[in-house]
């Protein structure tokens, strides 16, 4: 990063700095950044966006990118999902902290947690109900009644008491 894009970099961070001063700090999507980089790398850009926007980052360990870009009076988020989404990046926020990797693990975490979520959902324990029908063949019902259920659920019958035996998740 040479002599000029620092100096760059470091005047157009002054108003944000200034304005802090003399009013409350504005929220992340109010902040507006003007930042000007040749060939830098992605990590020392979304470190300095987080310094800028107070938000705490960590990056894949696979993250990496050079960048050239030239941005005047952009919203800091605009720019921080801009510049992720030029190098292929994506981003996660987790209680608080920002979390950096490529688009292609964030979407195979997020898969993975979605699948664990429903084989968690089904992981209950069976019970067993006894229906005993009066006006309708059991048999007849069971087939009706088994769209209904879970994966691991099962309806069986006794046609000579029509009698329906359903086992399900609760």
């Amino acid at each position: 990063m040479g002599l000029r894009t620092l100096a760059v970099c470091a005047l157009s961070l002054l108003p944000l700095a200034a304005g802090a001063e003399t009013r409350p700090a504005a929220p992340p999507s109010e902040t507006h950044i003007s930042i000007d980089f040749k060939d830098a790398d992605i990590l020392d850009i979304v470190r300095l966006m987080a310094e800028v926007g107070d938000f705490q980052v960590v990056a894949d360990p696979g993250v990496a990118c050079k960048l050239t870009l030239k941005l005047k009076g952009v919203p800091l988020q605009t720019a921080f999902d801009l510049l992720l989404k030029t190098c292929g990046l994506g981003h996660d926020d987790e209680n608080g902290i920002v979390r950096v990797a490529p688009v292609a693990r964030l979407l195979a975490e997020h898969a993975e947690a979605r699948r664990l979520a429903e084989e968690r959902a089904l992981n209950r324990p069976l019970q067993t109900r006894v229906i005993r029908l009066s006006y309708a063949k059991a048999a007849e019902a069971a087939p009706l009644l088994q769209r209904f259920l879970s994966p691991r659920g099962t309806v069986t019958y006794d046609a000579r008491t029509n009698t329906l035996f359903v086992t399900d998740i609760d």
